[in-house]
C-alpha cells in the first residue's frame, strides 16, 4: 500500500489529504501536526475549518485510509510521499520584512524529514513559496540523506476558499513541477497517478520546479490584478455617476477578458494574495527588477486604497465623525462560505472606525468572538504567527438584527446569502435616524433600501444626493 503523509493540517493541507483518500481508497493518508487541538478538532465532529462538503467527505474516510495524527515523525518515516504544507507567512523582521516569505518552518520541516526518513522519498511542496525554494529543500535533504533519495516536486494548490472541495473534485488543472532528470520524471509520474484516479490526464501539466513555483505566485496576482482594477475603475464610477456593475457586465462580455473577478467591492482578502503579491515583489527586487516589483506593488496599494475610501466615506457621510456612534459590522470573514478572517479588508475598516471611537458591533455566521478580538488586537502580518490575545472594545454578537440594534449605519463587509435575505424595514425601524448602509459588497437593492428610508452607499454606483453633499476626502 502506497502511504503518503502531510505535514499541516490547515486550510490546505486537510481538504486536499481528505479529497486523495476519498478518491484512492488503496492509498493510505495520514495528516500530521505538531498542534494537539488541531488534530482533536479534525478527529472530532466540530471540524476546524468550515468549508461545504468537507465534513462529508471526512466522515466518508476518517478512520479507514484517512488519519490525523500528532505523531508526526512516524508517519513521516514510514511514507512514500511526504506533502509539506505549512505555513509561508510574511516575514515581520530581518531580511526583506513586509514583503520576503519566512521559511523557517518549511526549513525546520525539512531537517525533520531528513532525520527521520530510513527510504526513498519524494517530497512535494504544496505550500506557497517563493521562486528557488525546491532548491534549498533540496540542499538540506540532500546535505542530510545518509544514503537515502530524496526527490523534490512542486505541486501548488490553486483552491478558493468556500469551494474548495469542488475545486478538488473538478480541477482546471493540476500542476506538478519537478527536475528534469530521469528520476524527477519518475517522481512526477507516482504523483501523476494520484491524480489520475479522478483528475482527466490531459489536465495534469508537469514543467520544471521553477515554473511551477513561479506559475502558483503568478495566477494569485493576476487574479487579485483584475480586483484591484475593476476596484479602481469603482472610485471613477463613483467620481462620474457611472456603475461599475454595469461597466464590468460591458467589460466581462468581451471573451478575451472573461466575468470573473470583476465584482468591486471593499477589497481583496484572505491568506495568499497579499502574501505571494509581495512575496513577487521581493523576488523582483532581488533579481535586479525594480519596475516589474513596482508594478505589483499598485496592486496592494489599490486595495489598501479601497478599503480607506470606504472608511473615509462611512465617516464624510455621517456628519464627519463617527464617535460614540454604534456602527453595525455584518460579515467578518474575508469572503462568504468561510471562516477564514486572515488579511480580511474587515480587520482595516473596523480598525479605521474604531481609530475614530466608532462603537462596533460585529456578527459573522462562520467567525467566533474570540477570532474578531484576536485579529483587532494584531499588528500587520501577525496573523500567520504565534500570537497572543488581548482584548479590545468591539461588541461581538451572534445575530444580525442584535448587531444593527440602535445603530447608525450598517456596514455590509462580506458577501453571506443571508445578507440579502433580511428583513431590512425591521432593521430600519430599530436604528438610529437617519439610517445609513454601506454595502461594501453590492449584494443589496439599493432602491429598495432608499424606499424604506435608508441613506445607501454602494460601492460604484451612483451616489447619494446625501452623500454627493458630504464627499469623503480619501
Amino acid at each position: 500500500m502506497v502511504k503518503i503523509c502531510c505535514i499541516g493540517a490547515g486550510y490546505v493541507g486537510g481538504p486536499t489529504m481528505a479529497v486523495i483518500a476519498l478518491k484512492c481508497p488503496e492509498i493510505e493518508v495520514a495528516v500530521v501536526d505538531i498542534s494537539v487541538s488541531r488534530i482533536n478538532a479534525w478527529n472530532s465532529e466540530q471540524l476546524p475549518i468550515y468549508e461545504p462538503g468537507l465534513d462529508d467527505v471526512v466522515k466518508q474516510c476518517r478512520g479507514k485510509n484517512l488519519f490525523f495524527s500528532t505523531d508526526v515523525e512516524k508517519h513521516v518515516m514510514e511514507a512514500d510521499i511526504v506533502f509539506v504544507s505549512v505555513n509561508t507567512p510574511t516575514k515581520t523582521q530581518g531580511l526583506g520584512a513586509g514583503k520576503a516569505a519566512d521559511l523557517t518552518y518549511w526549513e525546520s520541516a525539512a531537517r525533520m524529514i531528513a532525520d527521520v526518513s530510513k527510504s526513498d522519498k519524494i517530497v512535494v511542496e504544496k505550500s506557497t513559496v517563493p521562486v528557488k525554494t525546491a532548491e534549498a529543500i533540496e540542499k538540506i535533504l540532500t546535505h542530510n540523506s545518509k544514503g537515502i533519495n530524496f526527490q523534490i516536486l512542486s505541486n501548488p494548490e490553486f483552491l478558493a476558499e468556500g469551494t474548495a472541495i469542488q475545486d478538488l473534485f473538478n480541477p482546471d488543472r493540476v500542476l506538478i513541477g519537478g527536475r528534469e532528470t530521469p528520476e524527477g520524471a519518475r517522481a512526477m509520474q507516482t504523483l501523476k497517478d494520484v491524480y489520475a484516479h479522478w483528475v482527466p490526464v490531459d489536465q495534469i501539466i508537469c514543467s520544471n520546479l521553477w515554473s511551477a513555483e513561479l506559475s502558483k505566485l503568478a495566477a494569485n496576482a493576476f487574479l487579485a490584478q483584475r480586483i484591484s482594477s475593476v476596484n479602481a475603475i469603482s472610485a471613477l464610477c463613483e467620481a462620474t455617476g457611472a456603475d461599475v456593475t454595469e461597466v464590468s457586465h460591458s467589460v466581462g462580455t468581451d471573451s478575451r477578458i472573461g466575468p470573473k473577478f470583476l465584482n468591486a467591492s471593499v477589497g481583496f482578502g484572505g491568506s495568499c494574495f497579499q502574501k505571494d503579491i509581495l512575496n513577487l515583489v521581493y523576488i523582483c527586487e532581488c533579481n535586479g527588477l525594480p519596475e516589474v516589483a513596482n508594478y505589483w506593488k499598485q496592486v496592494i496599494k489599490i486595495n489598501d486604497y479601497q478599503k480607506n475610501r470606504f472608511v473615509n466615506r462611512v465617516v464624510a457621510s455621517m456628519f464627519n465623525t463617527v464617535s460614540g456612534k454604534k456602527i453595525a459590522i455584518l460579515g467578518f470573514a474575508f469572503k462568504k462560505d468561510t471562516g477564514d478572517t486572515r488579511e480580511t479588508p474587515a480587520i482595516d475598516v473596523c480598525k479605521g472606525l474604531l481609530g475614530d471611537k466608532a462603537r462596533l458591533s460585529i456578527y459573522d455566521p462562520q467567525v467566533n468572538e474570540e477570532q474578531i478580538q484576536r485579529d483587532l488586537s494584531m499588528k500587520k502580518f501577525d496573523w500567520d504567527h504565534p500570537i497572543h490575545l488581548q482584548p479590545m472594545s468591539p461588541t461581538v454578537v451572534w445575530d444580525a438584527y442584535e448587531a444593527t440594534k440602535d445603530a447608525h449605519g450598517v456596514c455590509i463587509l462580506t458577501e453571506w446569502d443571508e445578507f440579502k435575505k433580511l428583513d431590512y424595514q425591521k432593521i430600519y425601524d430599530n436604528m438610529r435616524k437617519p439610517a445609513f448602509v454601506f454595502d461594501g459588497r453590492n449584494i443589496v437593492d439599493a432602491q429598495k433600501l432608499r424606499q424604506i428610508g435608508f441613506i445607501v452607499y454602494s460601492i460604484g454606483k451612483p451616489l447619494d444626493a446625501w452623500l454627493k453633499d458630504m464627499p469623503a476626502v480619501a
